[in-house]
This record gives C-alpha cells, sequence and structure tokens, in this order.
C-alpha cells in the first residue's frame, strides 16, 4: 500500500507540487508514496500543473489505517481527517511547528525557509536523485507563489538559489515572466463566487483556545477586488458564525507590496493588538504586510494572548 502525500486543507501550489515532488522522491527511494490533496485545486495550481504536463492528484480525506507523509503543514486544524487513526511516517514543512503528535519516530524536514519545495529540492540533493524536468518547474513555481516572487519577509537565500537550480532544470529562461503568468491567473477573481474567493487560500488556527480563520487573496492590482469586497466580507461574516471567534481576509498588492485586511470579530480590538492599528470599520490597511506566516500569524497570537 502506497504512503500518502498529503498537504493542508485548501491546498495552494505549494501544497500541491510538494505532494507530487515528494512522493516521486520517496518511491525512487524504494518507499512507493502517492501524491494526494484535501480537496480541488485553485485557478493559480491549475495553470501550473497543466504548464508542465502534470494532473492533479486525487481527493482524499481520511487518513484512517494509512501510512501519511505530511507537507507544508503540522497543525491538526489543517491535516486530513483521522490523522491519528493512521500512521504518520515524515513531516516536509517550512512553517512553525503546529500540534500534530506521533507514537513512533518519523523522518522530519522542517526549514525556516520561504517554501516547502525549497526543501524539497535540497532533500532530492541530500539523497542525490534526480528531480524530473516536469517536477522541477512545479517546485519552481510554487517558490515564486509563497514568496511572491522574492517580494515577501520570507524569502530566504535559499529559495532564490533553489529557484535558479530548478529553473535550468525544468528549462525555464525567465523566472520572473513565469510568476506574472501565474500571479495574473492567481488574480482573477470575475465568475468565481464569494466562497470560493474566500476559501481559495484559506487556514483556521486555534488562537489562544479561540478558532480563528486567515485567508488570504494576492492580486496584482487591489482595484480588481473593488466590486467584490461587500460580497467577500458577508462571505467571511458567515463563515466566522460557523463556529469561529475571528474570520480575516488579506487582500494583498503584490505591487504595492502591501494589504487590505478584512474583518470579522467577536473582539475587533485584537487587530490593535496585534498590529498597532485601530480598527474603526471592517477593514485595516497593513503596508508592507505580504505574508500570514511571517507578518499575520505571530501577530495576530501575540494580539490573542494580550
Amino acid at each position: 500500500m502506497a504512503i500518502l502525500v498529503v498537504g493542508h486543507k485548501n491546498p495552494d501550489t505549494d501544497t500541491v507540487a510538494s505532494a507530487i515532488a515528494v512522493a516521486d522522491l520517496f518511491t525512487k527511494r524504494g518507499m512507493a508514496a502517492k501524491a494526494i490533496t484535501q480537496g480541488e485545486i485553485a485557478p493559480e495550481t491549475a495553470f501550473v500543473l497543466k504548464k508542465f504536463g502534470l494532473s492533479a492528484p486525487a481527493i482524499v480525506t481520511d487518513a484512517t489505517d494509512q501510512k501519511i507523509i505530511l507537507v507544508d503543514h503540522t497543525d491538526i486544524s489543517q491535516t486530513i481527517d483521522n490523522l491519528d487513526k493512521g500512521e504518520l511516517v515524515a513531516v516536509v514543512d517550512h512553517h512553525k511547528l503546529g500540534d500534530v503528535t506521533t507514537s513512533n519516530p518519523l523522518e522530519m524536514w522542517v526549514w525556516p525557509v520561504g517554501c516547502s519545495a525549497t526543501v524539497i529540492k535540497n532533500m532530492y540533493d541530500f539523497y542525490n536523485v534526480a528531480v524530473p524536468a516536469n517536477i522541477a518547474g512545479i517546485m519552481l513555481c510554487a517558490i515564486l507563489s509563497d514568496t511572491v516572487m522574492f517580494k515577501s519577509v520570507t524569502t530566504t537565500d535559499a529559495d532564490k538559489v533553489a529557484v535558479e537550480a530548478l529553473a535550468k532544470i525544468a528549462g525555464v529562461k525567465d523566472t520572473m515572466a513565469l510568476g506574472m503568468e501565474m500571479f495574473k491567473v492567481k488574480s482573477a477573481v470575475d465568475g468565481a463566487t464569494p466562497e470560493a474567493l474566500v476559501f481559495r487560500d484559506y487556514k483556521d488556527f486555534d488562537m489562544s483556545g479561540k478558532k480563528v480563520g486567515i485567508g488570504q487573496l494576492e492580486v496584482v492590482d487591489l482595484s480588481m477586488l473593488d466590486a467584490h469586497k461587500a460580497a467577500l466580507q458577508a462571505e467571511i461574516e458567515k463563515v466566522k458564525a460557523d463556529g469561529r471567534h475571528s474570520v480575516f481576509l488579506l487582500l494583498t498588492d503584490i505591487m504595492k507590496e502591501g494589504t487590505e485586511m478584512l474583518i470579522a470579530s467577536d473582539d475587533p480590538s485584537v487587530v490593535e493588538k496585534a498590529f498597532g492599528v485601530k480598527a474603526t470599520g471592517k477593514s485595516v490597511w497593513l503596508d508592507g504586510v505580504m505574508s500570514r506566516k511571517k507578518q499575520v500569524v505571530p501577530c495576530f497570537e501575540k494580539g490573542f494572548k494580550a
């Protein structure tokens, strides 16, 4: 029975590319593995897979009696159902350690870099396994996506080195042009439902015992979302009502390098505690904020403790 390799709920490009790459690497190391996702892939990810001739992994949502490798997360709130009824054999991630635990030792690669795919490139090198050209292509795109083409504060030198190496393997001549192609697809909002937009890149977190949802939409121009903001606000209020203390939606302008954050909360003062900006309405502008992982989640964790 193949080991299942899975990323977080509401899969993004890094989660999908990492699952595919880790499944390839473990299989070549003699441990048959298969990439899966927990849900439908986003438009950007579909574009990336098509560009490099790969298919979307099958959707699987139950880990019962399965061997599992987690990529791009270690939080129970984001992971596959019934993980405790399966066996976790490895983790590959670039976030803070979450609350997943194991009863057995496991292989663990968790690095402070901008993207899980950067870690995986180094895993291929460590095990002296060649990265296939098509998988190099999707890993390259994952790094460009997660680091917002190196604009995010999460970017490290290791990410840039990995992109350069993967571009050569994949035969990509202009990585920034590829990045802009991806972000134009990612920015497409017309025709999508408010629910689809909120959950396009969404994660739930436990903040001092309170369930908090944080979604993010990255666009090349924030004005693209002007006609959608009222519907997005209504949608996050609806999501909040489903057992959450707060839901925040980050509308990130990758050219202006900042984020407008929509707010639905039982206690909006937590925004001021977290960012030092008073929320007088349903949104605040956070200049220079682009990373949920490094600039938003840690601030809210402190804010909810205050």
